[in-house]
């Protein structure tokens, strides 16, 4: 009988099919106007390999873990990459100036609404040109997705946006002072280091909760969820701007205040959409930024990720650039409508349990 009822609700159901192809059609002429736009700007569209030696090395990011065995049955560790990043900014220093990416991407310990175990990841690079202007990029790829599917504005649960206003430019720290009444540049030092303790008693008289094994980045991150995200992207869209540099591991320190990275988040009805970077290009210092979060990996999940030598190599010739990871699903649900993830994919993976 359970399998039965399984069954009768499985995505490739003819009725379950029907309801989900409109949201499918949108998905393809959205891709396909996004490929206009890129070729349009001489982009040059690369395609990734999938398994890598590292799925790359932040904290809170968690792979799928393989094995590839060789001619002579030894066996070597492999991953499904959780972003097509290391390979794409092994591309950039091998000389194309301008790229753009559809890859299938891999993140374990997330299923829900808006996460999935295998997504799309839409990822775009400039060689010699700021992370400003991915911005706009951002702001006309949001315009032609609601064209494309004919829509005036994009909604989700309930809150609304209009694709095609200008978009909100929020500072962390001024979402910080707006919304949680926090000052959190006060708890960063020059150099980038932290005091937790200052941002401890910053949550405190926020009426915030606060444990006493909590770091400064877990203080962080509670706020950014609680206090800062509800409000982001209602009416139109906001851009999530100077993150400090300790919570942008690929990002370069801005030149207005080294205290901060240049990296921005873009949200839409609450939504988080994109991550954007101007590129960091140290190798040095990016080695020492991924042995930091896999010693976090470790104090929290046990387990650490190999560093890719190559791509570190490949760091040191790299180009200046600006990056940009953005959710291809969740942009296309907005556009289309859909409520859930699986909707706007052709064959979602089955769900297990055990």
């Amino acid at each position: 009988m359970n399998d039965r009822r399984r069954s009768s609700a499985a995505w490739w159901t003819p009725s379950a099919h029907a309801d989900r192809r409109p949201f499918l059609l949108g998905r393809n002429a959205i891709q396909s106007a996004f490929r206009g736009y890129f070729a349009d700007r001489d982009f040059i569209e690369v395609d990734t390999a999938t398994l890598q030696v590292s799925p790359g090395n932040e904290a809170h990011l968690h792979a799928f873990a393989t094995e590839a065995i060789g001619n002579d049955g030894v066996a070597s560790p492999l991953y499904l990459h959780t972003s097509p990043e290391f390979a794409c900014k092994k591309l950039l220093a091998a000389g194309e100036p301008r790229i753009s990416c559809f890859a299938h991407v891999y993140r374990n310990r997330e299923r829900g609404p808006l996460h999935h175990p295998e997504f799309t990841m839409l990822e775009w690079y400039r060689v010699g040109e700021g992370y400003e202007v991915l911005m706009q990029d951002c702001k006309a790829l949001l315009a032609l997705s609601a064209e494309t599917t004919k829509t005036r504005s994009f909604a989700y649960r309930g809150r609304t946006c209009d694709p095609f206003l200008e978009p909100e430019r929020l500072s962390v720290a001024e979402a910080f002072e707006r919304h949680a009444a926090i000052d959190l540049l006060a708890s960063v030092e020059a150099d980038g280091s932290t005091d937790r303790d200052h941002l401890a008693a910053e949550l405190g008289k926020a009426g915030m909760r606060v444990a006493d094994d909590d770091t400064w980045a877990d203080l962080f991150s509670r706020v950014i969820v609680e206090k800062v995200e509800p409000h982001l992207g209602f009416g139109r869209v906001t851009i999530l701007d100077e993150y400090p540099v300790c919570e942008a591991a690929l990002a370069r320190p801005s030149a207005r205040d080294r205290r901060v990275a240049e990296r921005f988040e873009l949200y839409a009805c609450g939504v988080e959409l994109a991550n954007a970077f101007g590129e960091l290009t140290d190798a040095g210092e990016q080695r020492r930024r991924f042995e930091a979060e896999m010693a976090e990996k470790q104090r929290v999940y046990g387990e650490t990720y190999p560093l890719d030598e190559d791509f570190l190599g490949a760091l040191s010739i790299m180009p200046d650039a600006s990056g940009i990871a953005l959710g291809f699903d969740r942009l296309v649900m907005l556009a289309t409508g859909a409520l859930r993830i699986d909707q706007v994919m052709w064959a979602p993976v089955a769900e297990t349990s055990l």
